[in-house]
Order: structure tokens, then sequence, then C-alpha cells
């Protein structure tokens, strides 16, 4: 029995022996390790407060953290070759060269996302508060993170999208300028006279507040529809959505205002409907069965519309009277 316990007794004593011949190493390494967490800390507050008098607060804080790791990932590696003097700073370096790779193929995606939140913030194609659309997604900037670009929607939703799709595909930055511009089609009546529509509206936009003078508003004859005559107003006005939004009503609501006081015609869609029995009689075979037309020998005869509308005896106006046949 005392055979079998003494090797396990002799490899606790090496292993205790070894602990009070490590721990002087142990204890420097501690020491080194604290100072190196010390430094790493005043690294990132000096690099966080050298990009701030820079207005660059969001990218003072992704480098000063990365700042700050990279910092203590080296203070690990001092210190292992400080506590345990066999292992060399070369072979560390490889082992940790290895490790990249590895770490590099695992994390492909936190990496990926990591640099295009890196060059979002150093080229700054946008800002926090800037509104911008983004594939299918479109709201305000909240932050730009190490991962993903927080985006707030007009209707008080959160968006987080991964900065790698921010990086590689296209952006519209709605408030990259000042002032953006908007159009709406006005429909008027082909009887009326476009420049007349045209000098009314241009004087009612001029009346609109939240509408730009500068560059000057404009009213173009746009196009010949089937019912009107259409004619392309745009405007000028600041480039945060929410004023959009309020020239729009202002703007229509003007124009509508503007153009009655005018007597402008604004018509309405207009159709054209015939019926089964105002056709040509040559137009084929009228005793055979259609959608809507009954099959007979003795067809109705071709009709013109004002035959289908008989006067109302209560207050005047016509109304249509439905043709009635029998089936053959």
């Amino acid at each position: 029995m005392d055979e079998q316990v003494e090797p396990a007794v002799q490899k606790i004593q090496g292993y205790v022996d070894g602990f009070f011949w490590i721990l002087p190493n142990l204890g420097i390494g501690l020491v080194v390790l604290l100072l190196f967490l010390v430094v790493a800390w005043a690294i990132r507050l000096v690099v966080i407060n050298l990009f701030h008098r820079r207005h660059r607060d969001n990218l003072g804080q992704l480098l000063g953290d990365f700042s700050r790791w990279a910092l203590i990932l080296f203070g690990v590696l001092t210190v292992a070759t400080i506590v345990f003097p066999s292992i060399k700073p070369a072979d560390l370096l490889a082992t940790l060269g290895i490790g990249s790779v590895a770490i590099g193929f695992a994390f492909k995606d936190i990496l990926q996302n990591w640099l295009s939140g890196l060059l979002i913030l150093y080229r700054q194609p946008f800002r926090p508060g800037d509104q911008i659309v983004s594939g299918g997604f479109e709201g305000t900037v909240e932050a730009v993170e190490a991962r993903a670009t927080l985006l707030r929607t007009y209707d008080g939703q959160r968006v987080v999208i991964p900065n790698s799709d921010i990086y590689t595909r296209a952006v519209v930055v709605r408030t990259a300028f000042s002032q953006r511009r908007s159009e709406y089609d006005v429909g008027i009546g082909y009887a009326d006279d476009v420049d007349q529509a045209c000098r009314v509206i241009l004087d009612a936009l001029r009346q609109v507040e939240d509408v730009a003078q500068d560059p000057a508003p404009e009213a173009i004859p746009w196009a010949l529809d089937g019912s009107y005559v259409a004619i392309r107003v745009r405007w000028w006005a600041k480039s945060q959505q929410s004023n959009i939004v309020l020239a729009h009503g202002q703007v229509i609501a003007a124009i509508k205002r503007g153009l009655t006081e005018a007597g402008i015609d604004l018509p309405f869609p207009t159709q054209v409907v015939l019926f089964h029995d105002q056709t040509e009689e040559t137009d084929g075979d009228r005793t055979r069965q259609r959608e809507g037309w009954p099959a007979g020998r003795n067809p109705p005869a071709p009709r013109r519309l004002e035959t289908l509308l008989v006067p109302n005896g209560q207050d005047g106006q016509a109304s249509p009277a439905m043709h009635r046949s029998s089936r053959a």
C-alpha cells in the first residue's frame, strides 16, 4: 500500500515545491499585470479625450477600447513569460499568430463588422443624428457601435443594422445637405389656362412659411393625362423628415385653396361605360349569349344613351331605365 501511495505523494510534493519555486515570479507577474491594467485604462482615457477634442467621440470610444484590450493581451503574454521562464516570447508570438488565424475564421462576421464600424467612424459618411436610408430601413442614426449601427425609425422603432451591411451597400443620407427637394403632381382641367394655374400655384407656395424661396419653387406643365393636365410642383424645405412632412401638408393645402379661389378646375378621373345594347348592330352575333347579354331570337335593338335616361318625377333628375327582355 505504501509503495502505491508513495509516487502520488512525491508528485504532490513536487507540485508544492514548484508552486513555492514560482511564487516570487507569480508575485512579480501579478504586479506587472496590475501595471498593464492601469496603463491600459490610462491609454483608453487619453485616446477618448484626444478624439473628443475633434468631436469624434464614437471613433475615440472604439479605438480606446481596442487600445486597452490590445495592451491587456500584451500584458498577459508578458506575465506568462515572467511566471514561466521556460516559455520563450518567440513561442508565444508563434502561438498567438496561429491563434489569430483560428479566431479570424471563427469570428469572421464579428471582425468584419468591427472593421466596417471603424471605417464608417473614420470616414464619416453620416453621423449620429443624420437621417439615412439603408436597404429597406429609414430613420435617424442613434449611434455607430463596434458591431452595428443603431437606427431609430420615424414611427419609434429601433433597427440594429450590421456595420458590414452599412459599409458594403448604398446608403442614402437624407440630411447630408441643409435642404431637400420635394415634388407633387397637380391636375387641372383641359379648359383651364395652364399658365394662369402655374402662376396661382407659385403665388400659393410663396405664402408657405416652411417652403424655401432660394432655390425658388417651380410649377412646370408636365403631362397630358386622360382627364386632366398634370403640373409638376417642386419646392425645397429643410431636410429633416419632420420639416419635409410639415411643408408637404402646407403646400397641398395652399395649392388647393389657391386654385379653388381662382376658379381653376381640379377634375376627378373620368370613365366611359358602354352598355351591351349600345354597341353597333354589326357587332357580332347578337342572338348569341354573352356576358350580360341574353340569348334569343329577338335580341334588344341597340339604343342611344339618352333613351336609357327617363326623368324622375320627384326631383326632375334623370335616372337609368333598365331594359328587360325575355329569353326566347
